[in-house]
């Protein structure tokens, strides 16, 4: 004998992330509470659902628990851009209950719920702040937790029978508070702010959605002009197009000789580190990338954390950026997560169909994270990598080393396996003289050439010359042997 299951209809929040960490959306008559300390974003939050859910076949009422009238939250509400004054009277409604409230009886205020319910018949109902209706219960503490437990299940079960989906926004500091809507609550959204020294960082955490599998931990969202953004992790996608390592195509890195050094290009999908100290060349070598790829009609995208690409002295980098064959991520936010610069490279690359990306430097990038992202940067930019290695973009990535004459290294943060190729830029003194060499250290199932090139940067970008040889030789009859050894460069031309 077998059963069909129930189908439960999952609502679109309007709210961009969210969907995707709640496991595809809102339950629709579901029953949810809001939580976190005072402004942390619940009621903001609230809204934004609201009016991207409200409709007439759908209308929403908003219970306000405030000793102000409505309006005066409608105020600050309405300079976001998702608020919709016209849906303000005809699908969305406002009711205070502060003086039902006061009164401290919660039979009272159930009442005065389940009548302006009848009344309107609403899709949608929240209650801000449902933490202000407990402490206003009889004993100025919330009341008994029987008495309590009693009422939300009666609310929640009003609702259901109602067919609504309710949202309780309330006021905690601590999962450990004993209230009985945890339990009832078959979804629990918690709002937190997080302080690292003069940073706040905002984050939010599915601890609760029954029916559906969420994306579990910790998930930083920021307010803006357009409401609540939430940066999901991003998730691996699967590749338009698959091909053998062995017939993969490549991508020209515009630079001259630098293709045959790499066995014939950059294979498309792979990502690249171009490792060197300051003023060795990184972003040189990163732009003339996106200029080979613009020159062959391929839309590229930078996220730079150190110079303006759009400066109006930027040359051909800053004209491509002009005439949009460059597109640019807003790297210039504060408090911002790896997951965030994910969902806004994602996102361009999407809008764009760009197919080349760089990130100019790592040591940039995390310098521009919030404090209390650095402890996992390195796990959080593989997650990015993999991410875009699945939208199938070719990736190039700039890392700040320093030159170092006893030894050899190729990120300070330990990338340097999770990348398909290696380009490395050293500094030599070289017959009394500072060059620039590069290498290829790495291209992932491809032959390439082992050669140490000498190269110069002049008005034409960068010029590779001749193979780097260690050699006994000539000089004034006496037989001398040319010397290599690498010191920090002392000016910056990158």
């Amino acid at each position: 004998m077998t059963s069909a299951k129930a189908t439960i209809n999952r609502l679109r929040t309007g709210v961009p992330g969210l969907d995707e960490v709640l496991g595809g959306g809102l339950p629709e008559f579901s029953f949810n509470l809001l939580a976190g300390p005072p402004g942390s974003g619940k009621t903001t939050l609230a809204h934004q659902l609201m009016f991207a859910l409200a409709t007439t076949e759908r209308p929403a009422l908003y219970f306000t628990v405030l000793g102000e009238p409505p309006l005066k939250m409608l105020r600050y509400q309405q300079q976001f851009g998702f608020f919709d004054s016209g849906k303000v009277g005809q699908c969305v409604h406002f009711v205070n209950l502060a003086e039902d409230a006061a009164s401290g009886d919660l039979g009272s205020v159930l009442a005065r719920i389940v009548a302006e319910v009848e009344a309107y018949g609403p899709g949608l109902v929240f209650v801000d702040s449902f933490r202000s209706v407990i402490l206003a219960s009889s004993d100025g503490q919330g009341g008994d937790f029987v008495s309590l437990q009693q009422f939300v299940q009666q609310l929640g079960m009003l609702m259901t029978s109602w067919q609504a989906t309710t949202f309780l926004l309330g006021e905690y500091f601590s999962e450990s508070d004993p209230s009985p809507v945890f339990t009832v609550a078959d979804g629990l959204l918690w709002m937190r702010q997080s302080q690292m020294g003069n940073t706040v960082v905002r984050k939010l955490e599915i601890m609760k959605m029954r029916g559906q599998a969420s994306l579990l931990g910790l998930h930083t969202f920021r307010i803006g002009n357009e409401g609540v953004t939430v940066f999901a992790p991003p998730r691996p996608a699967v590749a338009d197009a698959v091909w053998a390592d062995a017939t993969r195509p490549r991508a020209a890195m515009g630079i001259a000789g630098l293709d045959e050094m790499m066995g014939g290009g950059l294979p498309r999908g792979y990502s690249l580190l171009v490792a060197g100290p300051s003023g060795s060349g990184k972003s040189i070598m990163a732009g003339a990338f996106l200029a080979e790829g613009a020159r062959n009609g391929e839309i590229g995208v930078i996220a730079a954390f150190e110079q303006r690409p759009n400066h109006p002295r930027g040359g051909e980098l800053a004209a491509l950026i002009e005439s949009g064959k460059v597109g640019v991520v807003d790297t210039q936010a504060a408090t911002l997560s790896v997951d965030e610069v994910a969902a806004l490279l994602i996102a361009e690359i999407r809008r764009l169909g760009a197919s080349r990306v760089v990130i100019d430097s790592l040591s940039g990038f995390e310098l521009a994270l919030a404090p209390t992202f650095r402890s996992d940067f390195r796990e959080a930019l593989f997650r990015m990598m993999s991410a875009l290695a699945g939208i199938g973009v070719t990736l190039l990535m700039t890392s700040e080393l320093e030159d170092r004459y006893d030894e050899l290294r190729f990120s300070p943060y330990g990338t340097a396996f999770m990348t398909d190729a290696i380009v490395v830029q050293r500094y030599i003194e070289l017959d009394s003289s500072l060059q620039r060499m590069l290498a290829v250290v790495k291209v992932r199932a491809s032959v390439h050439s082992k050669e140490l090139r000498l190269f110069h940067i002049d008005g034409g970008g960068i010029r590779i010359g001749e193979m780097l040889v260690d050699r006994e030789g000539l000089l004034g009859g006496r037989p001398t042997r040319r010397r290599i050894r690498s010191d920090p460069p002392g000016h910056e031309d990158d």
